[in-house]
């Protein structure tokens, strides 16, 4: 598995395929295979005919495991997808993140435009900007001793994923604490990258993909029915909403 480093912390990626470029950010707790690889994505967008790029966050997967919330905050992470542009020598890449990952994408699109050709949030909302991430309580939950330990619904769901994924904790929990951002209305409105919001339609963790797509200039969203947090990242109406969108700018 390749890897380069940025600033001293080591990120893994995949890069499959051949033709436009596509980054894909995962969520909290996942990893690139478990987000992106396992769901069919990376399949999916090579059989389109595009590059995709995939990398474990930092704290996730084969990355460097951190352990002061600060190196987690939004802006950080974000500069990890632009110095894995500049890593690969391309300019400028589509960017899909989903759910930590959307918010990743966010800071990206608004900080650095010239490097996202087209932004796809999946699973994050209006909590974009009037929530600050996923709670404290999953934090405490992934310091328990066991899952039993847990009495909070999120927090449960969050320590069986992060069991499930073999995921070290104590630098999950440092990221959660660190990466808790928000973007104001007013940033969102500055936004200029051609997005698309993606939210399932039992997901209530994400907040309304409508209420955001309204606040940003030209964006547009897609509702993926029937589905939680967890079960829209490899939904068929996703999937196909997304070609459908980076089509558009072929």
């Amino acid at each position: 598995m390749p890897t380069f480093n940025n600033g001293g912390v080591q990120i893994a990626f995949l890069d499959e395929g051949e033709g436009d470029p596509i980054v894909l950010v995962h969520g909290f707790a996942s990893t690139k295979d478990v987000n992106w690889v396992q769901p069919g994505w990376v399949s999916t967008l090579t059989r389109a005919g595009r590059r995709v790029i995939a990398f474990d966050n930092r704290g996730h997967g084969e990355s460097s495991k951190l352990y002061d919330p600060a190196a987690y905050h939004s802006d950080v992470m974000a500069q990890d997808v632009r110095a894995l542009l500049d890593h690969l020598s391309i300019d400028r890449a589509d960017v899909m993140g989903y759910s930590m990952g959307a918010r990743i994408t966010s800071f990206l699109a608004l900080k650095n435009p010239e490097h996202v050709r087209s932004a796809i949030l999946g699973g994050l909302g209006i909590k974009l900007v009037d929530g600050v991430g996923l709670p404290e309580e999953i934090a405490v939950a992934l310091e328990a001793p066991s899952l039993d330990d847990v009495a909070d619904p999120m927090g449960r769901m969050f320590r069986a994923f992060a069991d499930q994924t073999r995921s070290d904790r104590r630098a999950l929990a440092a990221c959660i604490r660190g990466s808790r951002q928000v973007l104001t209305r007013e940033q969102v409105a500055q936004i200029r990258t051609p997005m698309l919001i993606a939210v399932g339609g039992k997901d209530d963790i994400a907040g309304s993909a409508q209420d955001l797509a309204a606040l940003i200039p030209g964006a547009r969203a897609l509702d993926i029915p029937g589905r939680d947090h967890m079960l829209a990242v490899g939904d068929k109406i996703f999937k196909t909403g997304v070609l459908e969108f980076l089509g558009e700018r072929s």
